[in-house]
């Protein structure tokens, strides 16, 4: 009679149990998760980040870090530097067009041509460097 009982209890206590279904939700954006996890998700990561840039510790050994004071003094010459550009090209080339031709700029060749792409640019370093960009036609 006990093992009945014991049955008889196994098998309504099983019939009275309740489950939930389990949902997975991604967090990361990248896998479908919510878009505005990204933020969050960033500066964990930042937080969490213990390697250390290269140049920026050579920057701290040699001490030369940039106060705010230099760094107006830098962002007043860039201004300054533009500025000046912009009135010789305005002067050298007009208002619309580029040239073709070769022009001086203290240190730097600027050598203008025609390419098949579009208007070639090509800027001359003193010191050996050279950049060559292409406007593209419209």
């Amino acid at each position: 009679m006990n093992k009945l009982l014991l049955v008889f209890l196994l098998l309504t206590g099983a019939a009275t149990t309740y489950g939930q279904s389990f949902v997975y939700h991604p967090n990361n954006p990248n896998f479908g998760g919510n878009t505005f996890n990204y933020a969050w998700m960033l500066s964990s990561a930042t937080a969490q980040d213990r390697t250390t840039d290269p140049s920026a510790k050579k920057n701290a050994t040699t001490g030369t870090q940039t106060s705010t004071l230099d760094s107006y003094a830098q962002s007043l010459q860039n201004q300054l530097l533009s500025r000046i550009t912009s009135n010789l090209i305005s002067k050298q080339f007009g208002e619309s067009t580029l040239k073709p031709g070769t022009y001086t700029f203290g240190d730097f060749q600027v050598e203008i041509s025609n390419g098949t792409d579009g208007v070639v640019v090509r800027i001359v370093d003193g010191k050996g460097g050279e950049t060559s960009i292409t406007v593209p036609y419209f």
